[in-house]
């Protein structure tokens, strides 16, 4: 972007509170937006913006789904668990079922695109990370818990 001759840009982290693979997931070249400006270098001649910074952070309202059981597809396999994707849309947030939470004793192997049933265990509001549970979400629960 040009604002007066400096330089302004927008990191992609900035972009959006979202899961993106690409800028043109958020903006189009030509499109107008409001952002807020996060600082001006003077030296450098440039301005950082922050498209996310005037919208509202969807985190918290994820915090409060701790303890809810969902389902939803495996988007990535790593080497200490699998990622699996909360909500019905591209840009839903993921969180990892990590290996000693998958219960693997059924000897089914996961893949990419499978339906998993977990359990929302954690969300790490600072670190912005989601951490699930198959083994919990099979677990029956007992008399007198009244979480989900």
């Amino acid at each position: 972007m040009d604002i007066g001759g400096f330089t302004a840009m927008i990191n992609i982290p900035e972009l959006s509170w979202r899961p993106i693979n690409h800028p043109s997931d958020v903006v189009s070249v030509g499109q107008q937006i409001t952002a807020e400006v996060l600082d001006v270098d003077t030296v450098r001649e440039r301005v950082p913006l922050s498209l996310r910074a005037v919208q509202e952070d969807p985190w918290p309202q994820v915090a409060q789904r701790i303890g809810q059981v969902v389902t939803g597809p495996v988007t990535k396999i790593v080497p200490f668990g699998v990622f699996v994707r909360l909500e019905d849309r591209e840009d839903g947030f993921e969180g990892l079922v990590h290996t000693s939470e998958l219960d693997e004793s059924t000897g089914d192997t996961v893949e990419v695109g499978d339906a998993l049933t977990v359990k929302i265990i954690d969300v790490d509001l600072a670190r912005r990370r989601i951490t699930l549970s198959r083994t919990q979400a099979r677990r029956p629960r007992h008399e007198g818990d009244h979480r989900s």
